[in-house]
């Protein structure tokens, strides 16, 4: 039973995870070097709470006192953010994401809120004064912009985009960010006010409704404000108020929002990075980054500072993590229906890859059909940066289930006989370590280059059907006899099993 919580707040959501058990205060004193991203990795680890610390070394007085992390750090949690409860099956949950995807309930514009108690401008200035964590001993420095949502809008069009985009302190008042002009659409926006030679505005808000987050680091379509789908996820509209200092809206319940505008001149960049990045791997040296000037900041009383440990690894993954598995699903399973593939039962994206890989179970129905399923998620703009690795099964397998998936790549896979298809020289993620620095070179090539791979883990069709395998193309399996397994089943107490 799915529940409409409409739009909350990041306190709300605190509640809420508090009163299902998904929350964990932390009252001991913490460092801000290293020592909340070190306690959030180990909490990662063991798949724990969503945490809240209270107690910060340093900032007992400060405009801002509190780190709130880990959100939607599980898939239990990603499903109470979505209004289910915990334990939805993925297939439920990827099939929700697909129809709301499609909706829009616009925003509306209200006077003030919450957002406005507190107004910032000129050399008061500092962002500083709220306790930004440097969360990895490998990192550049303190990264206020983790999970923030960081808003622009297109010039020609007007249309506001919400993207999640890692952002460092530099100054007191600048944050160089990580800024690819080609793959995103903050940088496409940029691209167009550097071709006007105008300074693009930016705010970045930082911590409201759950699903903020959730749609702001997913590829919806170009042209499509997330303020717009996050609506038709809420079934009411976004209550957002107008920036102080540059022409955007934000929500009115936001903890922070940092107004500020991005200069084109590369004069003007300052160093970033390197960042614990979503691969699970510290990125590139530090470099020349695009830098929001900081014009303004608004924020609530006692405002709450929400980021996040990024980066993944066996056994420990990230809130981005946990988003792009269900939204890369269900971006997946969109572009398959409206390329015209039929008989797709479910779509898996492990969160441990992001998406990278993608696990896709059929009624396979004819020989070309994983083919066909690769190359119309190659070919979708969606697909570019992720759907590296496509693996397809049949209705028998669960795509969720490492185990049963193993078993048919083992026994169904050939690789001499089409079983695996190698893609050579597609668009691909600029920040994927297996792929050489020279291809990785997004302003020479716009994007890295990646040799994409198809694993058809499906029966071969070409194969001819046996009398002795009762006329199928495999011989049938181990599993017992619906008749036998039936009369076991019904005994089993009998036989001493609870």
């Amino acid at each position: 039973m799915r529940n409409e919580p409409g739009c909350m707040d990041l306190r709300q959501w605190i509640d809420m995870l508090e009163r299902e058990g998904e929350l964990h205060r932390i009252t001991a004193p913490v460092s801000w070097d290293r020592e909340i991203g070190t306690v959030s990795r180990k909490v990662l680890e063991k798949k724990g709470p969503a945490l809240l610390f209270q107690n910060i070394k340093g900032y007992e007085r400060s405009r801002g006192q509190r780190v709130f992390t880990g959100g939607i750090g599980t898939r239990d949690r990603l499903a109470l953010a979505l209004g289910f409860p915990k334990g939805t099956s993925n297939r439920e949950i990827v099939q929700h994401v697909m129809k709301k995807n499609q909706e829009r309930i616009p925003p509306v514009r209200v006077e003030t809120g919450p957002v406005k108690e507190n107004i910032v401008t000129g050399d008061a200035i500092d962002l500083l004064e709220f306790p930004v964590p440097k969360w990895h001993y490998l990192e550049g420095g303190r990264y206020i912009n983790t999970y923030a949502c960081i808003v622009t809008k297109d010039p020609e069009t007007g249309v506001q985009n919400v993207g999640i985009y890692r952002g460092m302190v530099g100054r007191k008042n600048s944050i160089p960010s990580l800024l690819i002009s080609g793959g995103q659409h903050w940088g496409q926006h940029f691209t167009k006010y550097a071709h006007l030679k105008q300074k693009m505005p930016v705010a970045c808000v930082i911590g409201w409704d759950p699903i903020m987050g959730f749609l702001a680091g997913s590829p919806l379509p170009a042209g499509v404000s997330e303020f717009d789908v996050l609506g038709a996820y809420r079934g009411a509209p976004v209550p957002v108020v107008r920036c102080e200092t540059v022409d955007l809206e934000v929500p009115a319940s936001a903890e922070i929002v940092i107004e500020g505008l991005i200069d084109p001149d590369p004069s003007a960049y300052e160093i970033e990075g390197p960042f614990a990045e979503f691969t699970g791997y510290v990125s590139d040296l530090p470099t020349p980054r695009p830098t929001i000037e900081v014009t303004c900041i608004t924020h609530r009383n006692d405002p709450i500072l929400r980021g996040t440990q990024e980066g993944n690894m066996p056994n420990s993954y990230s809130e981005n993590a946990v988003i792009s598995s269900a939204q890369r699903a269900g971006i997946a399973w969109n572009i398959l229906n409206s390329s015209g593939v039929p008989g797709v039962l479910d779509v898996y994206a492990d969160p441990i890859t992001c998406g990278i890989n993608i696990y896709i179970k059929i009624r396979k129905t004819y020989q070309a059909q994983p083919k066909q399923i690769a190359a119309a998620l190659w070919g979708a703009s969606a697909g570019q940066g992720r759907y590296k690795h496509v693996f397809v099964f049949e209705e028998d397998i669960d795509v969720t289930s490492y185990e049963q998936m193993d078993w048919a790549i083992a026994y169904r896979v050939n690789a001499g006989h089409g079983g695996i298809v190698i893609f050579p020289g597609l668009l691909g993620h600029a920040l994927d370590p297996s792929t050489p620095l020279e291809e990785r070179d997004v302003n020479q090539l716009g994007a890295g280059i990646w040799n994409r791979v198809l694993v058809d883990a499906t029966r071969n069709w070409t194969f001819e059907r046996r009398p002795e395998w009762n006329n199928e193309r495999f011989p049938p399996t181990v599993q017992p006899a619906p008749d036998d397994e039936a009369l076991v089943i019904s005994r089993w107490k009998e036989y001493g099993f609870d």
